[in-house]
C-alpha cells in the first residue's frame, strides 16, 4: 500500500493506493488562506500539518488495516511558497504563497544583482517565485530575514514534520527561481543574490528517490506495521503529470485546480522566459515541463459562487452539457494578477459586456470562457517556443465539469480528454512516486496513463464562434505601464 499526500491551496488531499493502483480511499481537509494586504496572500505552515494529519487520522478510523501495510509515502504540493523557519526549524512567519503579489519590485532587483538568472532558471522573476519573495523579506523585515537558517517549499516543511530531513525533490526546487534547470542543482550564484547559501536550503533529490522514514512515533500513531518510506515527490503540476502518465515528450495536459496551467513534459529544456513560458525540472530523471501558467482557474469559479450566492453545482447546473454560443459578457480571470503571458502581479479581473438583460448563466458561462481564453494565450506562447499542443488532457477539480471541457475543446480548438478521477491525480501521482521510491519499479512500467473516460472534441462551428472572440477578449487587457488608475473594470492598485 502507498500514500499519496497532496499539500494544496485548498485543501490537503490524502489517497491511499493499493498494489495494483486502485485508489483504496481518500480524504481532504480544507485549508483557509489569509490576506492582510491588498495583493498578499499567506497560510500559517502549522494549518498544513493538522490538515495532513487530519486526512491520515481518518484513514485510520476507516481503514485501519490497509493505513497499517503502507510501505511508501508520497508528496505532492503548491509550489513556490516561503516558509522560512528559524534555528528550532520553527516557522518565524506566515508561509508567502505562490500567488502573492507583493514581490513585484525585488524582481527587477533579483534580475539586476543576477543577470545569468534566466540562462540558468529557464524562467523570469516574477512574484509567485521564492527568490523575490525572499528580497521582499530582507528589505521590509529584515529581523526575520536575519533569523532565516532554513528556506522551504510548503511540502518540504511537511516532510520535515513527518521526518525530521529538510530535503527537496528538483522539480519543486525548480519553483524557487535557484535551481539551475539545466543541471538540477541549486545556483550558488543565484542564493548570493538573495543573501542566502546552500546552508540554508534542502538536500535536493529526484522525485522517485526515497528520501527519509517515517518518524517512528507517528507510524505508531496511524498503526503502521513498518515505518515508510518518503520519496522525494514534486510539486503539484509535475506530480499531476506522474498521476496520468505525462512522463514522455509532448503528453500535454491541463491543470484545472485552484490555479491553472498548459503542461507539456520535454526531454529537453525549451526555455522561453521573455514570454513567461515556465520550465521545471519534471518529477522524474531526465525530463523536464514546459508550462504556461495562470494564477486564478478553478478559483474563479469560486469567487462566482461567493459573488452570486450559489454553490458552484447550482452555478453550472443550468448550463447544460456543452455551450451552444460565446457568452455575450467576457470574463477576464486576472483576480490575482496574471503571470503567462502578461507578468503582471497588479491586473485585476473584469467583466465585460453586460447589461440589464445579462442573468447568471451568461455570467457563469463568461466565467468558465474566460480561464480557457487564459488558456489559449499559454497555447499559444508554448508555440512560439516550437511546442504545439494538439491534444490535452484535463486534470484538478475544474475536470469534473464536462460543460468546461466542452468550453475548453472549442476555445483551445483540440481534442480534450477526461478521466474518471482527475481531481486527485497530484496525489496519486505522489502515490506513485512512493511506490517507485519502495520498490525500485522503471516510471514506464509504474507511470501508466490511466483509462480516458471521456473526449471533448470541437465544433467546427463553435471553435469558430470562439477564434472570432478571442481578439476582443484579449483586447480588454491593458499593460500596467499603459494605466493609470483604472480602465473599465481592471483596477491598478
Amino acid at each position: 500500500m502507498y500514500l499519496g499526500i497532496d499539500l494544496g491551496t485548498s485543501a490537503v488531499k490524502t489517497v491511499l493506493v493499493d498494489a495494483a493502483q486502485r485508489v483504496v480511499a481518500s480524504r481532504s481537509q480544507a485549508l483557509t488562506t489569509g490576506s492582510p494586504q491588498p495583493g498578499f496572500s499567506e497560510q500559517d505552515p502549522a494549518q498544513w500539518i493538522q490538515a495532513a494529519f487530519a486526512t491520515l487520522d481518518a484513514l485510520k478510523a476507516d481503514h485501519p488495516r490497509e493505513l497499517a501495510a503502507v510501505a511508501g509515502i508520497g508528496l505532492s504540493g503548491q509550489m513556490h511558497g516561503a516558509t522560512l523557519l528559524g534555528a528550532d526549524l520553527k516557522p518565524l512567519r506566515p508561509c508567502i504563497l505562490w500567488n502573492d503579489g507583493r514581490s513585484a519590485a525585488e524582481c527587477a532587483e533579483l534580475e539586476r544583482r543576477w543577470p545569468g538568472l534566466r540562462a540558468a532558471t529557464g524562467n523570469k522573476a516574477m512574484p509567485g517565485f521564492t527568490a523575490p519573495k525572499l528580497v521582499w523579506i530582507a528589505r521590509h523585515e529584515p529581523e526575520i530575514f536575519a533569523a532565516t537558517q532554513l528556506v522551504l517549499q510548503p511540502k518540504a516543511y511537511l516532510r520535515l514534520v513527518l521526518t525530521g530531513a529538510a530535503i527537496e525533490d528538483v522539480s519543486d526546487a525548480s519553483g524557487s527561481l535557484w535551481l539551475d534547470v539545466n543541471s538540477r542543482d541549486w545556483s550558488d550564484e543565484g542564493l548570493a543574490a538573495t543573501g542566502l547559501s546552500r546552508r540554508q536550503m534542502p538536500r535536493l533529490v529526484e522525485g522517485s528517490a526515497p528520501t527519509a522514514r517515517l518518524r517512528e512515533a507517528l507510524a505508531q500513531r496511524w498503526g503502521m506495521i513498518k515505518r515508510p518510506m518518503l520519496a522525494g515527490g514534486a510539486g503539484d503540476n509535475p506530480a499531476g503529470a506522474v498521476g496520468i502518465g505525462a512522463v514522455r515528450p509532448g503528453a500535454a495536459f491541463i491543470s484545472l485546480g485552484t490555479s491553472g496551467a498548459l503542461l507539456v513534459p520535454s526531454d529537453r529544456v525549451a526555455a522561453n522566459p521573455e514570454r513567461i513560458v515556465h520550465t521545471f525540472c519534471h518529477a522524474v530523471p531526465g525530463m523536464w515541463i514546459q508550462a504556461g501558467a495562470i494564477l486564478s482557474a478553478a478559483s474563479c469559479l469560486a469567487w462566482a459562487a461567493r459573488l452570486l450566492g450559489a454553490s458552484e453545482a447550482e452555478l453550472l447546473a443550468p448550463l447544460g452539457m456543452r455551450p451552444s454560443a460565446p457568452s455575450p459578457v467576457s470574463f477576464l480571470p486576472y483576480l490575482s494578477g496574471e503571470r503567462t503571458p502578461h507578468d503582471d502581479a497588479e491586473v485585476r479581473g473584469m467583466l465585460d459586456g453586460i447589461s440589464h438583460a445579462t442573468d447568471r448563466s451568461a455570467i457563469v458561462q463568461a466565467v468558465l470562457e474566460g480561464v480557457a481564453f487564459a488558456l489559449a494565450d499559454c497555447r499559444d506562447v508554448l508555440a512560439e517556443t516550437g511546442i504545439a499542443v494538439t491534444e490535452a488532457d484535463v486534470i484538478g477539480g475544474g475536470s469534473r465539469s464536462r460543460f468546461w471541457l466542452a468550453v475548453l475543446a472549442n476555445v483551445l480548438n483540440i481534442p480534450v480528454h477526461r478521466f474518471a478521477d482527475g481531481e486527485t491525480g497530484a496525489a496519486f501521482g505522489a502515490a506513485r512516486l512512493a511506490r517507485l521510491a519502495v520498490t525500485g519499479e522503471t516510471v514506464d512500467a509504474v507511470c501508466t496513463a490511466p483509462q480516458r473516460v471521456e473526449t471533448f472534441a470541437p465544433d467546427r462551428a463553435l471553435a469558430s464562434a470562439y477564434a472570432a472572440r478571442l481578439p476582443h477578449w484579449r483586447s480588454l487587457y491593458r499593460p500596467r505601464q499603459t494605466q493609470n488608475v483604472a480602465i473599465g473594470s481592471v483596477t491598478k492598485r
